[in-house]
């Protein structure tokens, strides 16, 4: 639409095009045109109009010479001569008037009305020259000509005698932000100006050396102090809050399996970092395998470590599913996401089998897990490293690295090996080279590896560290731990050697007659639930540590088995009723090659 078309024809638009053209004909009669002919200064738009009463037109010309004083005829040039000159005009109501001279203000009386508190000191022993009011009215009339150090003695107590020595004899400014006054009093910033003082005409060496001074400002800054310090007292309770929070949240004991030895710790943050989400966790699945977990969600504050505390919980839950750690990691992902799909966090399962001698793991963007081995070497989990939980769209695959006897590995999060300007391979090197030289106990490993890392309590970032070691038994106690197999493989002749095996076995253990018949008792209900439920090949295997009996059944067919109420009139199905009756434990679990695995604990009498 042409708007200025249409718009011809609104109300009231030919009145005003007629006042512009009336308006500008009598301009035309004036002789005036569109630029105005002064462009020194801007007459006021009501002066152009205004006539006299005889009815001429006004002459918005004026004279004078526009100095700096103010005064003259009224006539402006509208010229400038440079800063700091006082002839710079000033436009108001048509007649222009001139900014006052900085040359014209006292030094003096500037200072003097200054809120701030100002002294003016000079010479080697910064001499008092002299003092604003505000300064009097802080801390007290001061006499002319004594050194600071006698006549200013707040000057002392703000430990401000040393910069003003900086100050004299760099010549350069310097500032001191929220210095207090011993007793609680004021606090203030101090800057502090060299000057010259002007010549006095003195001939001595000594004379020419007093002109140097120095100018203090202390500008009051203590509402600014107090509600920093209220700040920072906030943000002390919420970090408390946070650190309470993040400790409450990790395991208060970790549990310890027969066939380790785990130590782990926890260092917050220095007092300037916030808590992030660090978390770790020792879970014992039964059959003597034990499954460890480190995170890092990538967070600060409660809400990482309330994040931190769900994936925990999950965790554990998922865990006690005894799937593979590719899968629990598989489910975690998608839980991260669901509790907050801003935060991610990423993490290491890893599974111990003391029968196989391995460690299995995975990762989701975690650091990989350093082994030592029993002659001193260490070696990086290798790949597969995932995505971070909570990025979603990934699977996750697990992979093996070999955990056997005098075996020592470290698991740990980002706040061990980062630093800033470094790469983070050249702490994971470090970290590498100080396992190595590490001996003793995981709990004395675990403190070895912080300080040889530089982790204090000013640490810029959390930490976590989990150390884990898989001893190397030799005389008695070694006597505790035995393993004994037998390959089934079907038939009628299955159950009966399987039960002979395990009585023969138990025996030679010298556990108990009861408990040698329990254990053959589950041994056998095992072995025939395998033969009538699952497929070859099978396995009978029986394991002792010092504190339990485990029998573990395996075959390839990969579908669980679980608990059911048999009727009195059923024939089957109360074999494993039979086993959770008597046994400590049980459970099942999916095998990684295919197939199944069914195991029962039986706790050892305490000698």
């Amino acid at each position: 639409m042409n708007f200025t078309r249409w718009s011809a024809r609104f109300p009231g638009t030919q009145r005003r095009a007629a006042a512009r053209t009336e308006h500008a004909a009598a301009q035309a009669k004036r002789g005036e045109g569109a630029v105005p002919a002064a462009r020194g200064g801007r007459a006021d738009p009501g002066a152009e109009r205004s006539t006299p009463a005889d009815g001429h037109p006004a002459d918005s010309t004026v004279s004078g010479t526009g100095t700096g004083t103010g005064t003259g005829s009224g006539t402006a040039t509208g010229t400038a001569t440079g800063p700091g000159t006082g002839t710079a005009p000033a436009q108001r109501t048509g007649v222009l008037t001139a900014v006052p001279s900085l040359d014209e203000l006292s030094v003096r009386e500037v200072l003097g009305r200054l809120p701030a508190l100002v002294a003016l000191v000079h010479g080697p022993e910064h001499r008092v020259a002299y003092v604003n009011d505000a300064y009097t009215a802080g801390f007290g009339a001061r006499t002319p000509g004594a050194p600071a150090h006698e006549a200013l003695p707040e000057l002392g107590e703000l430990g401000l005698l040393p910069l003003l020595d900086q100050v004299q004899r760099s010549g350069k400014p310097r500032t001191a932000k929220n210095r207090t006054a011993p007793g609680g009093g004021s606090s203030y910033t101090v800057t502090c100006t060299p000057v010259e003082f002007p010549s006095t005409g003195g001939t001595a060496p000594e004379a020419e050396a007093h002109h140097a001074g120095v100018l203090i400002h202390l500008a009051d800054v203590t509402d600014h102090a107090e509600a920093v310090e209220r700040l920072r007292a906030s943000e002390r309770r919420q970090r408390e809050a946070a650190v309470t929070l993040q400790r409450s949240l990790l395991p208060q004991e970790l549990e310890q399996p027969d066939d380790l030895r785990i130590a782990a710790t926890y260092q917050p943050g220095g007092t300037e970092a916030a808590v992030g989400g660090d978390w770790y966790d020792v879970i014992t699945l039964g059959a003597g395998r034990t499954a460890l977990v480190i995170g890092d969600v990538m967070g600060r504050g409660v809400r990482a470590a309330a994040v931190m505390g769900q994936l925990r919980t999950a965790v554990r839950a998922y865990a006690r599913l005894d799937l593979p750690p590719h899968e629990v990691l598989q489910l975690l992902d998608g839980l991260a996401a669901e509790i907050d799909a801003s935060q991610i966090a990423t993490c290491v399962y890893a599974v111990h089998d003391p029968n196989e001698g391995l460690l299995a793991y995975a990762s989701a963007g975690h650091l990989p897990i350093l082994v030592r081995d029993e002659h001193g070497t260490v070696r990086r989990a290798a790949d597969p490293t995932g995505p971070p939980l909570g990025t979603g769209g990934w699977l996750h695959t697990s992979g093996t690295i070999a955990l056997g006897p005098g075996s020592t590995a470290v698991l740990y999060t980002d706040g061990l090996v980062e630093r800033r300007g470094e790469d983070i391979d050249e702490g994971v090197a470090a970290l590498e080279r100080a396992l190595a030289g590490a001996q003793g106990t995981p709990s004395v490993i675990c403190d070895r590896l912080m300080r040889a890392l530089g982790v204090d309590a000013d640490h810029d970032d959390d930490v976590a560290v989990m150390v884990l070691q898989q001893p190397a038994r030799s005389g008695a106690d070694a006597e505790l731990f035995h393993n004994a197999a037998l390959e089934l493989l079907g038939g009628i002749e299955a159950a009966p050697r399987a039960r002979a095996f395990a009585q023969g076995v138990l025996a030679s253990w010298r556990f108990p007659v009861e408990l040698c018949d329990l254990g053959v008792l589950a041994a056998s209900e095992l072995v025939a639930n395998s033969l009538q439920h699952g497929t070859p090949p099978m396995r009978l295997r029986l394991r002792r540590t010092d504190r339990r009996l485990i029998i573990e059944v395996t075959d390839g067919d990969d579908h669980l088995p679980r608990r059911r109420r048999a009727e009195p009139a059923d024939e089957t199905g109360r074999g494993i009723s039979i086993v959770a009756t008597i046994a400590s434990s049980w459970g099942s679990r999916r095998t990684p090659g295919g197939g199944k695995a069914v195991w029962c604990e039986f706790a050892l009498p305490d000698k």
